[in-house]
């Protein structure tokens, strides 16, 4: 039962090997930074071919391109030739936007010298830099495309204008909470004729006076395809910039004060190719419907606390815009938009792939219309609707064929709506279910046991939000990578990356404290069929 002592002799050599091989890799990750000839020779340290010294400069950045940010990092200290590929290969970069990195910035750029998108933040407790800083990071990235800008409550005006001038060919730009007004704003609009998407919350600098200075078009105006307007006092002062924004695709206002209406009325006027439209917490009414109906091309609403909003709004909007793909409804149980408006959804919008209805007291009635003519549904949520009950979960469960998705929270159903869905629904793949008393587990578990392919998500856990979307907006921001330069750059200025474990504990513990049950559930599927 021994090892023979040929094998013995073998497993020595494999031992002997491993070790000495472990050796060489060790003395390789300090030898090139410590010994200039040992870098320059083109062969291994234990005289074997070294493949990778062969790898062209072009071919180790797509390597690096491929890996995480902690990984990345950990390249960079291999030898100097790494940390030079891996700094001209960053392309995104994010930075704790405190005062003390104004000295750092010449170091930082001299090495991430092909930087196109820059992440700028500061916490509420910091100093945020200032446009000296802004003004000279603008002079070393003059091919910035992407900008996000927050807390940075120390740039005025001055700084803008200046980066606007070295940075003309940006596409995206998101800022919030800044401190900079109008005459900043203007100066991005005049200068970047490239300028696509724009995103601006908690504008401080433009909420003195209601005469507010009027911002846009510029010649941005004629490439701008997405605007979000977030939290702003004098959200309407953006109107001259929205109005000439022809070629926009993307309108979304969430919380700004003031009446809409008559800003909506001249916007779907003049802008008509708008094919997804968000209005959160802003005062609009039918009138600013009946004019958004004239967005023939109009794909996705969200009308998310909306109390002046009705069923006869709705319907205005449902009966020309017959490419509705996406409705979200939050209804704040005003109860002023029900069976009525949606049933003009469910004759005039034959496309709906996404309904979410919030706070909305729908009856079998339109649930009965809607699943018999929306023959494309795939992905429905009935949140807090009084009148949604095992009736009306029935119904849906024989008629929505092409249901895909199924999210119920606080509604008064029971275990027998829940058998209902046993033999419905062929193409549903998951039921989420959420703080509906007359569920049990028993019912629940009976579900899984007789559909075995159906995931089944039971939750009878603490109340939490339910808007209809995110907190920050409903729409996701243009996610900036978050990498850290290196150490010797100064730790304190950059953001540290994180381990993945770390990472997604944290992105779940958002999901669940920041994020409304709705908005995480068709996240992953709405992304997959958006257009």
């Amino acid at each position: 039962m021994g090892q023979s002592a040929s094998t013995a002799a073998i497993s020595g050599r494999r031992d002997s090997s491993l070790s000495h091989r472990s050796k060489s890799k060790s003395t390789a990750l300090i030898l090139p930074m410590q010994d200039d000839e040992a870098e320059e020779h083109d062969g291994s340290l234990d005289g074997s071919s070294d493949y990778i010294s062969d790898l062209p400069d072009e071919c180790l950045a797509c390597v690096f391109q491929s890996l995480n940010t902690s990984d990345r990092k950990q390249c960079s200290l291999v030898c100097r030739r790494w940390l030079k590929i891996e700094g001209q290969s960053r392309h995104r970069l994010s930075l704790k936007a405190q005062s003390d990195l104004h000295p750092l910035i010449h170091s930082l750029f001299s090495r991430f010298d092909a930087v196109t998108k820059l992440a700028l933040k500061c916490d509420r407790k910091s100093a945020s830099i200032g446009d000296e800083a802004l003004v000279l990071i603008s002079q070393r990235c003059r091919n910035l495309t992407r900008l996000k800008l927050r807390g940075c409550r120390d740039l005025t005006d001055v700084g803008m204008s200046a980066f606007a001038k070295n940075c003309k060919t940006l596409k995206k730009l998101s800022c919030g909470s800044c401190n900079f007004g109008a005459k900043g704003m203007n100066a991005v609009l005049d200068n970047c004729a490239a300028l696509e998407e724009l995103s601006v919350k908690r504008l401080r600098g433009i909420t003195e006076g209601a005469a507010a200075e009027p911002i846009g078009p510029g010649v941005a105006a004629a490439s701008l395809k997405t605007i979000c307007l977030k939290e702003l006092y004098n959200g309407q002062c953006f109107g001259p910039l929205i109005i000439c924004a022809k070629n926009l695709r993307t309108l979304k206002l969430f919380k700004c004060s003031g009446d809409w209406d008559k800003v909506v009325q001249v916007i779907a006027d003049g802008v008509t190719g708008m094919v997804e439209i968000h209005l959160e917490r802003v005062q609009v009414t039918d009138i600013g419907l009946a004019a958004i109906s004239n967005c023939l091309d109009l794909e996705i609403l969200h009308l998310v606390k909306t109390p002046e909003c009705t069923s006869a709004g709705l319907a205005s909007v449902a009966e020309r815009c017959k490419l509705l793909r996406k409705l979200h409804i939050d209804g704040w149980k005003a109860n002023r938009i029900g069976d009525e408006g949606l049933i003009a959804v469910a004759k005039c919008c034959p496309n709906l792939q996404e309904l979410v209805l919030i706070g909305v007291n729908p009856t079998k009635m339109s649930l009965d219309m809607l699943a018999s003519n929306c023959q494309n549904l795939e992905r429905l949520a009935l949140c807090s609707g009084d009148t949604v009950g095992d009736a009306e979960i029935s119904c849906i469960a024989s008629k929505c064929i092409a249901l895909k998705k199924l999210c119920i929270k606080s509604c008064p159903i029971s275990d027998q709506g829940m058998e209902a869905l046993a033999t419905g629904c062929p193409n549903l793949v998951k039921v989420k279910v959420k703080k509906c008393r007359g569920v049990t587990s028993e019912g629940a578990d009976w579900l899984r046991a007789n559909r075995g392919s159906l995931a089944v998500n039971l939750d009878t856990g603490e109340p939490e939000h339910q808007d209809a979307s995110a907190s920050d907006g409903g729409a996701q921001d243009n996610a900036v990578e978050i990498p850290a330069a290196a150490n010797h750059m100064g730790p304190a200025n950059t953001a540290s990356s994180s381990n993945p474990r770390t990472t997604s504990f944290k992105s779940r513990l958002g999901l669940l404290s920041g994020r409304g049950f709705v908005a995480c559930t068709f996240r992953r599927l709405s992304s997959g069929n958006s257009r």
